[in-house]
């Protein structure tokens, strides 16, 4: 799911694998039968991008504004090619140049929320809507990061509102049921339900929302990834989001180990721009702090 990345500019435009090894239960993870040999590799005309801004920016003829909208999208790119520290960098670099520009503050929102800086995160987003109160994806990101910061009441006014937008986007659906889950399960099951009705039932992402309705079954579901695929990116990018679903799923019926597999298959995907995979590693922080508490009490 590309929502990190809206709007998204064209790279011509100016102006994570897991190492950990797997116990025995990953035997239990299902092998997919279309030819996928490796994770996505990053994007070569990225790191071109990336060479030729760098480039642009080394000129003592550029205006604070044009500077700082080159550190802003050479700051996409690297978020883009899974490497945060050098796009925060960037982002950073841009703000001090122009201070109101909201995408900017939209993704060091994202980075505050991945440390569990949720105060920090809090005030970006907040930010970004004092600048832009039109620009939508800073609900989605603010309630994402108030879901995390365990405040699901207040996420699941961000999230209605980002669905308000777009009522027959499942991935919308599916992350106001995440956070509605954490207030009231029953009701965030009834709500998904009157939420799917609006969906494309041959669409992929419907199948997501069936699964989390058990209108399919978790071996139905994997099995119909790859129809319709027609590139080894789309497939990378539906195992991205298949793997991290199944994990939330898992980890909501207390299935901790499976579903950290699932989260590093996640990761194992390097899908960086998707918020599936950027969330996998925070859920899978999140999990080692929860057994390490449970160990030590």
């Amino acid at each position: 799911m590309r929502f990190l990345l809206i709007p998204l500019l064209g790279l011509s435009l100016l102006g994570c694998q897991s190492t950990q090894k797997a116990g025995d239960h990953n035997a239990m993870l299902p092998v997919l039968p279309i030819p996928f040999t490796e994770p996505l590799q990053p994007d070569p005309r990225a790191q071109i991008e990336v060479a030729r801004y760098s480039e642009l920016l080394n000129s003592p003829e550029l205006t604070r504004t044009q500077r700082a909208e080159l550190y802003h999208i050479r700051g996409k790119l690297y978020d883009s090619l899974g490497l945060p520290q050098l796009a925060q960098i960037d982002f950073n670099r841009a703000l001090k140049l122009k201070p109101d520009l909201a995408e900017t503050y939209n993704f060091l929102g994202i980075h505050h929320t991945l440390r569990q800086e949720f105060t920090q995160a809090y005030e970006r987003f907040d930010s970004v809507l004092e600048l832009d109160e039109s620009y939508e994806y800073a609900y989605l990101n603010r309630g994402i990061a108030l879901y995390y910061g365990d405040r699901a009441e207040l996420a699941v006014e961000d999230l209605t509102r980002f669905l308000a937008s777009a009522d027959d986007d499942a991935y919308r659906v599916l992350w106001l049921f995440l956070a509605q889950n954490d207030v009231d399960p029953i009701v965030a099951k009834e709500q998904l339900a009157i939420n799917s009705q609006k969906l494309n039932p041959s669409a992929w992402s419907t199948q997501i929302v069936q699964l989390y309705l058990n209108q399919l079954s978790e071996e139905q579901f994997l099995a119909g990834v790859t129809l319709g695929v027609q590139s080894q990116k789309e497939y990378a990018e539906r195992l991205c989001e298949a793997y991290f679903y199944i994990a939330k799923r898992h980890l909501r019926a207390g299935n901790d180990l499976k579903a950290a597999e699932y989260f590093r298959l996640t990761l194992a995907t390097n899908v960086y721009e998707f918020v599936e995979h950027k969330y996998a590693k925070l859920e899978l922080q999140l999990i080692r702090q929860a057994l390490l508490q449970k160990s030590a009490g």
